[in-house]
């Protein structure tokens, strides 16, 4: 047996609940972005390919019984993310919305890759690149998003982000 555990992952075909795509898509229809509480909070970035490559070294090289943490070493606060994506969008900060922050929310989350450094891991692909790929794709395949955050989602948002929605 192995185990993985991956800090906050992003990319192409994320569910636009979470932030990236989520600030993406609202961006790109100058809807406002609901940044919780001072947007303070750091996670730590990994691009979803780069993940993929370690839990595949992982599977390959690991060693039985092991935990791998697979991260990115990108620690970025989430205003600092949300202030990014609107630059490469074009975008005006105005669409920043502060909103109360969710019950026990961590303010930070990270992981210590050593021991998958150790298999000769490294992620390839630095934050920047990977918002700037992520961003590309959202913009270029709206007809994947758009039918997601209607119906169901649309629902869902409502709930979380009230008058934001």
């Amino acid at each position: 047996m192995l185990i993985t555990r991956s800090s906050n992952n992003y990319g192409p075909y994320q569910y636009p609940e979470k932030i990236i795509p989520l600030f993406i898509t609202n961006a790109v229809d100058d809807q406002p972005l609901p940044v919780y509480g001072d947007g303070r909070n750091v996670r730590d970035w990994l691009y979803v390919d780069d993940n993929c490559a370690g839990i595949d070294l992982v599977l390959r090289e690991g060693a039985p019984g092991h935990v791998y943490n697979v991260g990115g070493g990108n620690d970025v606060q989430n205003l600092d993310v949300t202030r990014r994506i609107l630059a490469l969008l074009g975008k005006d900060e105005r669409l920043i919305r502060f909103v109360t922050d969710r019950p026990g929310h961590d303010r930070r989350y990270a992981v210590d890759c050593a021991k998958l450094h150790g298999l000769g891991w490294a992620p390839r692909i630095s934050f920047e690149t990977g918002l700037e790929r992520t961003v590309e794709w959202y913009v270029t395949h709206p007809e994947w998003w758009r039918p997601i955050k209607s119906g169901e989602w649309r629902a869902y948002y409502q709930r979380q982000y009230g008058d934001l929605a």
